[in-house]
């Protein structure tokens, strides 16, 4: 076996096939008929400078190493630019070597489209036994993606200033996309200005002490065809020192105007892999050195340091077999948020014992713990086996339990349970205060796509939410029409009474009445929360759809070519989710779906009722008053928010209450029968 490191490093003179005289190339590399590598895409220019690494274990020198070059079109088929063949049984073996390669197209023999650079450097691998030396051999790449970051880059993009105009109207719709090595960040749409104001924060994960360069590249939005590219620039972070938050004012280059950013780099957080026997709740000083951490009397500590997560990985039985030798080589992915890390692979195994500890630090308590199972495949990307999805909140600390695990969409059961072992420790006062303010957005989520079944979904949703509000202005309106004389007396009479003796401070204590009111119903077993089966037939539908649409995502077909109605089909979408969502939150507030969040907008009510009943409301508006206009002159850098849509912002919907509800395992397929089953 041999280990192949290539390093992408530039392109020159490529073809064009834009119609401005550019191209947006990246580049394939293919052995044996399978994909192993794609590069970035360099946006307009013929001479890329890409400087990307990958690696590939391949088993003999036979194969040919193939290479080909597209240009990027947004929507329309990707234009071919060239290709070329590296045979590897002429490279000299255990020595770098630059490689030059010039690109063909097979149809057109004689026309010069350019060349592609490379170095590479071809290693033998001694093969012993089977397994242990595949496994060895593998879990150096392997380890090499799931490192530890040693450190966290906090960034806050504040504002661009006299950006270039790229539409017609004298004004562009800018946004702003932020990369570093593998990880990605896009911020937000803001229309018709050349000034913008994002007031958006995020962080990257720091994995070289030295530093690394964030790039940086500033796009006009275009509905209908290819963004413009208004400008680039980059920030390196070897220059800035550490625990010191830099205010950095960034000239755009092949562009106009300047952006202004906030980056400051810390220390990396609590975050660790570890084999069973090292436990650190079951060593006693450092268990009482956590709960010391996150007990009341540091409430204000630290404000960014909520909680800490541990997870016992232990293992997977009855994965489904993904090889064509029936076996799977499986190894598991733990998400909190945007912190990912991996156990090693088990190889041809479809019960495997992993038996890792991982921790993190949790950062909302509203977060949900991913844990997904692959198949490990060396010539292309890993095949998925399984995930669960598991709210912190929803966690009981110390128990070990057997998860089905789900589908992609996390709808319904596919084959095989997963064992864990998840404990939860965390400052309430620091969760509460921190539920008040933006939540973190995933860096890595798939993008949106047109779905009749997700499009029906989204609009049944949203007309239950709709009919919920026409049926009580019916009810109000059969009031007044005395359908119910006995009803009408009633409601006539209540209407009287509270008009006349009405006061600012009963509204948060109708809504505080309404929610004690849903809790007594349901600890005294009447609980008038129904399960949500539309939507889980919906979400199974919608499935099966993404099955089909998974098998023709290479066929770019009629659609992908009305890129504009595209667009609006789904932002159609997309807003019918969000007023869907809305309403659903607000609902599963007052059904305690979230016990945390009612207790806490229990406190929250009592708190504005009290405010209410004893200040005058004159003060209370003059004080919210004073606090607007002087916000920005206080804090010129604070980012904008709104604490109630960031509160239900925590509150799951109707559908991710389905995707994060537990299955109960078929008891068909127990440990213990499987085990009688399968004795080895």
């Amino acid at each position: 076996m041999y280990q192949l490191d290539i390093t992408l490093k530039r392109g020159q003179n490529l073809a064009a096939r834009d119609r401005r005289g550019t191209s947006d190339p990246y580049v394939k590399f293919k052995i044996g008929g399978k994909e192993f590598f794609r590069s970035k895409t360099i946006q307009k220019t013929l001479n890329p400078v890409w400087e990307e690494g990958t690696s590939i274990i391949i088993e003999h020198l036979r194969e040919q190493l193939y290479i080909k070059v597209f240009d990027y079109d947004f929507g329309l088929q990707d234009d071919f630019i060239g290709s070329a063949f590296l045979d590897l049984n002429s490279l000299e073996q255990n020595r770098p070597i630059d490689v030059t390669l010039s690109l063909k197209d097979p149809h057109y023999p004689d026309d010069d489209l350019g060349i592609i650079l490379l170095s590479v450097l071809l290693t033998p691998k001694e093969q012993q036994t089977e397994g242990f030396q595949t496994q060895s051999i593998r879990l150096s790449d392997l380890h090499r993606k799931a490192q530890l970051w040693r450190g966290i880059v906090s960034i806050t993009l504040i504002e661009g200033c006299e950006l270039k105009a790229m539409d017609p109207n004298g004004l562009s719709d800018p946004y702003v996309k932020f990369r570093l090595g593998q990880q990605k960040y896009k911020s937000k749409i803001m229309p018709k200005t050349l000034n913008p104001q994002w007031r958006e924060q995020f962080d990257f994960h720091l994995y070289d002490e030295r530093g690394g360069i964030i790039d940086i590249t500033v796009w006009d939005k275009d509905a209908g065809k290819k963004d413009d590219f208004i400008g680039r620039c980059q920030v390196d972070l070897s220059t800035l020192s550490k625990e010191q938050t830099h205010k950095l004012d960034l000239p755009l280059e092949e562009g106009e105007g300047y952006l202004i950013l906030l980056v400051t780099l810390t220390a990396s957080a609590a975050v660790s892999i570890s084999d069973l026997s090292i436990n650190a709740l079951e060593d006693p000083k450092e268990q009482e050195e956590i709960l010391k951490r996150y007990s009341l009397l540091r409430m204000f500590h630290n404000m960014k340091d909520v909680g800490f997560l541990q997870v016992k990985v232990i293992r997977a039985e009855g994965l489904m077999a993904a090889d064509v030798t029936g076996k799977s080589d499986p190894f598991c992915v733990v998400e909190l948020n945007n912190d990912r890390l991996l156990t090693h692979t088990v190889y041809k195994n479809l019960n495997p014992e992993w038996n890792k500890i991982f921790t993190f630090n949790i950062k909302d308590i509203h977060s949900v713990l991913e844990v997904t199972v692959y198949d490990e495949d060396r010539d292309r990307s890993a095949d998925f086996l399984g995930k669960v999805a598991i709210p912190l909140l929803s966690i009981q600390n110390g128990e070990q339990k057997a998860y089905v695990l789900k589908n992609k969409q996390l709808t319904g059961p596919t084959k095989g349970v997963i064992y864990l072992e998840i404990d939860v420790i965390f400052n309430a006062v620091k969760a509460s205060i921190r539920t008040l303010m933006p939540k973190e957005q995933k860096y890595i989520e798939e993008e949106n796509r047109i779905s009749k079944q997700l499009l029906l979904r989204n609009f049944m949703r949203m007309k239950r939410c709709v009919m919920v509000l026409i049926n009580a202005a019916y009810y109000i309106n059969s009031c007044f029409d005395w359908d119910s004389p006995p009803r009408s007396l009633a409601a006539f009479v209540l209407f009287l009474f509270v008009t006349w003796n009405f006061e600012l401070y009963m509204i948060p204590l109708c809504l505080l009445l309404l929610l004690t009111w849903n809790y007594f119903l349901i600890i005294s077993g009447k609980d008038n929360r129904q399960h949500d089966t539309v939507v889980e037939d919906m979400l199974e539908d919608e499935e099966d759809e993404d099955d089909r649409d998974d098998k023709d995502s290479e066929k770019k077909g009629f659609m992908n070519k009305l890129y504009a109605i595209q667009e609006v089909c789904v932002s159609v979408q997309n807003i019918l989710d969000e007023v869907a969502s809305f309403g659903e939150r607000i609902k599963n507030t007052f059904n305690w779906t979230v016990p945390f969040l009612s207790w806490l907008a229990i406190v929250a009510l009592c708190v504005f009722t009290v405010i209410l009943y004893f200040i005058p409301l004159r003060y209370i508006v003059l004080v919210w008053g004073i606090n607007k206009f002087t916000k920005k002159l206080r804090s010129p850098y604070a980012i904008d928010n709104n604490e109630l849509l960031d509160f239900l912002s925590r509150v799951p919907s109707d559908v991710q209450m389905v995707q994060y509800q537990e299955l109960k395992q078929d008891p068909t397929h127990s440990p213990s029968k499987r085990k009688k089953n399968n004795p080895g």
